[in-house]
């Protein structure tokens, strides 16, 4: 018996204490192996093992939590302990809902490391950025592997385990030219091959000839209602924004969702469609079972354009009378449009291409103000300058209604498929 499994039953056995009715244990061990790079220099070769236990018990309608980073059978009881005083000091809530079906065993990815290749890799992207992009500098590179097991048991028999590994990039970075320099930007992704260089992966390629070019950057002029083209860089954050906003459990449990009653009603241009695909072969280690103990499922969101599902939780679900998400994961892939590109800026009077939003919460209603960073100007179909200080305002769901183009090309980062995106209607405002 592995050791997840082993602490996992210690904990399952001490949790069913009289009274409580649904309990639930995950453990998970995950061994990380790492490279860290500053200013072009290799400084760091960890490796770091850490154990995690998550508890729940229900009792009397009442839940309780408790989390924890020991397998020792001592602290495994007090955890026990702990989760079941929490329960009883808890709300009664006749809502609460784990899985009582489900069994799989998982092995996915790259769960042995190979760190010689992983190593030649990470010299190669460094060789290769000082090489092709002498103006960037990279601030700070971590390459790793990470192993991940896990188990998930609860009380009605429901059993999981998993085995998965993955090598991950991350990189900060900079233009420089003399005492000029651009914002930092950063990108990474996650892979379980190592079989094509870093660069060639993602967008990093792109990222880096735009962190030379943003360099020598101006201000727009003036104010104005354009057209924004979202990376797939920017889009992710901004369509995740989107659904906690509109689909998620905090807002439609409190009722401030804009879409609590558009099930099956057009939310969005039809040629937009945002699923989440945990199963999708683009997506690295994607989940196989949600917390609540359900077999993880792929689903749509929206579909051409029509409001199909909530991202509910079960218990989301059972409070609000919906249906639970078939899964509880961030595996977003957002359906690539017919034109290029170079097709949409082409058919672009003015606007901004957008690589970085930074900006405050959006507020209920889906109105949202920031700062385009690491972005630029364009004007009569041509990208023009980077621009600096420069704001763009907007309303979330208004501009899926507002759509201009979604590009073929798609960026996949591992956790993610995404397109450009450009749509209509947005407030650009500089100087």
């Amino acid at each position: 018996m592995n050791r997840e499994l082993q602490a996992a039953k210690q904990a399952l056995e001490h949790l069913l204490v009289d009274g409580v009715h649904d309990a639930s244990v995950s453990a998970s061990t995950s061994r990380k192996s790492e490279f860290t790079v500053d200013s072009g220099k290799f400084n760091l070769l960890r490796t770091t093992l850490d154990h995690s236990l998550g508890l729940m018990a229900i009792k009397g309608h009442c839940r309780g939590t408790v989390s924890g980073n020991s397998f020792e059978e001592e602290a495994i009881k007090a955890a026990a302990r702990d989760c079941i005083a929490s329960a009883e000091a808890g709300q009664p809530d006749e809502a609460w809902e784990i899985a009582k079906v489900g069994e799989g065993s998982f092995v996915s990815g790259a769960p042995e490391p190979d760190m010689d290749k992983l190593f030649t890799r990470t010299k190669e992207l460094l060789d290769s950025v000082k090489a092709e992009y002498p103006k960037v500098m990279l601030e700070q590179v971590v390459t790793a592997h990470t192993t991940h097991k896990s188990v998930y048991l609860n009380n009605h028999g429901v059993q999981y385990e998993s085995t998965s590994g993955s090598y991950s990039v991350s990189l900060m970075f900079s233009g420089h030219e003399g005492e000029q320099a651009s914002s930092f930007n950063y990108c990474g992704l996650v892979t379980d091959k190592l079989d094509t260089p870093f660069i060639e992966l993602s967008s990093f390629r792109q990222n880096l000839k735009d962190a030379e070019r943003q360099i020598h950057t101006r201000p727009v002029s003036g104010k104005f209602e354009g057209t924004v083209i979202f990376t797939p860089d920017c889009l992710g954050g901004m369509i995740g924004e989107l659904l906690g906003n509109f689909v998620s459990d905090g807002v439609l449990l409190d009722g401030t969702s804009l879409w609590k009653d558009a099930l099956n009603t057009q939310v969005a241009d039809p040629k937009i469609t945002i699923s989440m695909n945990p199963s999708d072969p683009r997506i690295v280690n994607g989940q196989r079972y949600t917390g609540e103990g359900f077999l993880a499922e792929d689903y749509d969101i929206i579909k051409n354009g029509v409001l199909k599902q909530f991202m509910l939780s079960a218990y989301g679900a059972n409070k609000v009378g919906g249906k639970r998400a078939p899964n509880s994961s961030y595996a977003m892939i957002i359906k690539p449009g017919t034109q290029s590109i170079d097709e949409i800026i082409k058919n672009t009077k003015r606007g901004l291409l957008v690589s970085r939003y930074s900006g405050g919460a959006a507020g209920n209603s889906g109105e949202f103000s920031g700062v385009a960073k690491n972005s630029f100007l364009i004007e009569d179909g041509q990208i023009k300058d980077a621009v600096s200080e420069t704001m763009i305002a907007g309303n979330l769901a208004g501009m899926l209604n507002k759509l201009v183009g979604i590009s073929r090309e798609t960026v996949e980062d591992g956790g993610s498929s995404l397109p450009f995106l450009a749509v209509d209607g947005i407030t650009i405002s500089g100087q």
